[in-house]
């Protein structure tokens, strides 16, 4: 069974779809890509699913459990955490104090500071833990915003373009952590625009055009697919 799952999630802005009856799942110990063209509905589908948005109709379910009615809070407490494609960093606090926030709401939080300091450690932040997070590159941004989710040891990390502004480098290191957080047993839900980075760490794919799930599988066949080369990938049918 998914660890994570939407079923039929439609949500509608005014008189226009945003997502019209979506169904992907997220297992434990797998990155799972989430990808499609801007417009496609990825953002609005990671706020249904961490409760920033009611669906109209449709439900998302956790470990087996209806979670739709439930709020943000009550779900990162049962182990759901995010990110986000515009950067929700506290600015003027420092890296380690974003961490301690975030620390404070999960499990460990009666260790917040050891819990903090141990992530800084593994995504190799220690040597900005003191500074102000908006005196920070994107791409180091970036990567606190991971370290902040993983503060409250999530079942299930939904990352929304978490690469942007990264250089090569940092794409391969973090790719190599994606994988050792799906071999822990998390279950990674992952919006990427950068195909290389999904193709190569994603072991299943959900494409999205237009608020439709348009095809799912691994990433050799989504590479392949025409639905997709059309629709996303810019590429014209023969």
């Amino acid at each position: 069974m998914p660890l994570l799952r939407t079923e039929e999630v439609s949500v509608s802005f005014g008189g226009r779809r945003a997502l019209d009856s979506v169904s992907v799942s997220a297992e434990a110990g797998r990155v799972t890509g989430l990808i499609g063209p801007n417009g496609a509905g990825k953002s609005t589908l990671f706020d249904v699913i961490s409760g920033l948005r009611r669906p109209r109709t449709g439900r998302v379910l956790l470990d087996g459990q209806d979670i739709t009615g439930e709020d943000p809070a009550r779900r990162a407490r049962r182990g759901l955490s995010r990110t986000f494609q515009h950067l929700e960093l506290f600015g003027r606090l420092t890296v380690r104090d974003n961490l301690l926030v975030a620390a404070e709401l999960g499990p460990g939080r009666r260790h917040a500071a050891r819990t903090a300091d141990r992530v800084l450690a593994r995504l190799g932040l220690t040597d900005l833990a003191d500074a102000p997070c908006d005196a920070l590159p994107t791409g180091a941004a970036r990567l606190v915003e991971v370290a902040r989710a993983l503060v409250l040891d999530p079942k299930v990390l939904l990352l929304d373009e978490p690469a942007a502004g990264q250089d090569a480098e940092e794409t391969g290191r973090f790719a190599a952590l994606l994988r050792t957080l799906a071999a822990e047993g998390t279950a990674v839900l992952l919006v990427e625009h950068d195909m290389s980075l999904v193709m190569t760490v994603c072991d299943e794919v959900h494409v999205l055009n237009l608020g439709t799930v348009v095809a799912s599988g691994p990433p050799a066949r989504i590479r392949h697919d025409e639905t997709v080369l059309t629709a996303y990938l810019g590429k014209e049918r023969p």
